[in-house]
């Protein structure tokens, strides 16, 4: 049953979002040792603000609090990250009983809130020892992430039925090894497509992994999907847009789930592969996780790792007020077309809409009417493509709680509750309250 003019499907899953390193904090606390982000965060000049993610928004030691925020939604479920370095604080070996002990916190409160965990073993934050002997740009970084993934699924696999490998592939590899926004800040090549080939192949370990330990698991993996193009109609910037599509929208799900790389980048990656890899990466999951926000755009840049750059959309497209293309049809088209390309039910496990100027008024109030007008523009346009056909079973709302923002630190402000980092104070936006009259409307037909 597909969404018809009568409702939703009965058993569409709502929810939100959200990342270990954006806002667990207690960065050394409980024997916690440091991701490549804490080290990134203390090079200078390498984010907004000097920011770090040291306290984040405490969820650490508040996550009763925001539990009983996702409460007040009327969720069905929460993605949240599961901190690498916070469980096995030297990558491998000896796990930490304290992290561990954490997610048990977490997850048995969820449960008892009547709220479904969907847990992501990966949200860029690698152990920084593990990228001392290496990372991903070693081909035992695969057997490293298999062992951490049987270690979490053995913990929580009987209370945890939606496993997602990684979050976001391609941005975390092309932002963190040929362009230089992201942690570790490389920019090489070879080193790229390493670790683009590395990273399929620990999510094709991880899948059979976790397939293995925890009966009825539904297994994922989130990808980043957006229309990629020209910022300009020249042949330059239409080769960028088309290199750049390959690295951002096909680069994990093709070899995940069609068993081969794209073209221009299977030709570049090629002498990686291995007897077996392939098979290794292409193995049976479950859903489609879709993080889509809007197009981006491309344009040639000779002097860059791949020869393209990021470009701008239009002067007269609509934005947000971060600068990001606001163009639902775009993502009615992409859900259609991914259900189409990949055969496979999708959950959409980010959508949301970044602003500056979220704040509290004179009452204490936070207006942000165009958060909830993006909102409203999104889910129709969900809406409309499952009525066009596409098999979507699930919405997360990126995301819960204003939260760091990795590069750009705590200027950007993304959540459904606005946090005052200087005393931790959370409060519900108007797009908060939106969203809650939003699900129960959605449950109620």
């Amino acid at each position: 049953m597909t969404a018809t003019a009568a409702g939703w499907r009965k058993d569409f899953t709502w929810g939100v979002s959200t990342s270990s390193y954006q806002i667990e904090g207690a960065h050394d606390e409980d024997g916690r040792k440091p991701s490549i982000w804490d080290t990134r965060c203390r090079i200078a000049g390498k984010i907004g603000g000097g920011d770090t993610g040291d306290v984040a928004c405490d969820h650490y030691h508040r996550y009763p609090e925001d539990i009983a925020l996702m409460a007040g939604l009327g969720l069905d479920a929460y993605r949240f990250s599961v901190a690498w370095p916070r469980v096995l604080p030297r990558g491998k070996g000896a796990p930490n009983e304290k992290g561990l002990a954490f997610y048990d916190r977490l997850i048995d409160a969820l449960l008892e809130a009547g709220i479904e965990p969907w847990l992501c073993l990966y949200h860029w934050d690698l152990p920084q020892a593990l990228h001392d002997i290496g990372g991903w740009a070693v081909r035992d970084s695969a057997g490293w992430f298999a062992d951490y993934a049987a270690l979490a699924a053995r913990r929580y696999g009987d209370r945890v039925k939606k496993w997602i490998t990684f979050n976001e592939f391609a941005v975390f590899t092309l932002f963190g090894y040929a362009i230089d926004w992201s942690a570790p800040g490389i920019t090489d090549r070879d080193t790229h497509l390493k670790v683009i080939h590395n990273v399929n192949r620990a999510h094709g370990m991880g899948v059979d992994v976790i397939r293995s330990l925890v009966p009825g698991a539904a297994i994922g993996a989130v990808h980043n999907r957006q229309a990629v193009w020209p910022e300009k109609d020249t042949d330059a910037d239409r080769a960028a847009a088309a290199l750049l599509h390959e690295h951002w929208n096909l680069a994990f799900p093709d070899p995940q789930l069609l068993g081969c790389y794209p073209p221009i980048l299977g030709e570049a990656i090629e002498p990686y592969v291995q007897g077996g890899d392939m098979a290794q990466i292409c193995r049976p999951i479950d859903f489609f996780g879709l993080n889509h926000y809007g197009p981006i755009f491309a344009k040639e840049e000779p002097d860059s790792t791949w020869g393209f750059a990021w470009g701008s959309p239009p002067d007269d497209a609509p934005k947000s007020e971060i600068g990001w293309a606001v163009w639902p049809d775009a993502f009615r088209d992409e859900l259609i077309d991914l259900c189409k390309t990949y055969k496979l039910p999708v959950v959409v496990t980010e959508n949301g809409c970044g602003g500056h100027l979220d704040a509290p008024d004179a009452s204490g109030k936070v207006h942000d009417a165009h958060r909830v007008k993006y909102l409203e523009l999104y889910t129709a346009k969900m809406r409309e493509a499952m009525e066009k056909g596409a098999d979507v079973r699930g919405y997360f709302v990126w995301s819960l709680l204003d939260n760091f923002e990795w590069g750009s630190g705590y200027g950007p402000r993304f959540g459904l509750v606005h946090v005052d980092y200087a005393t931790q104070k959370r409060t519900p936006k108007d797009s908060y309250a939106w969203y809650r009259s939003f699900i129960t409307a959605a449950k109620a037909k």
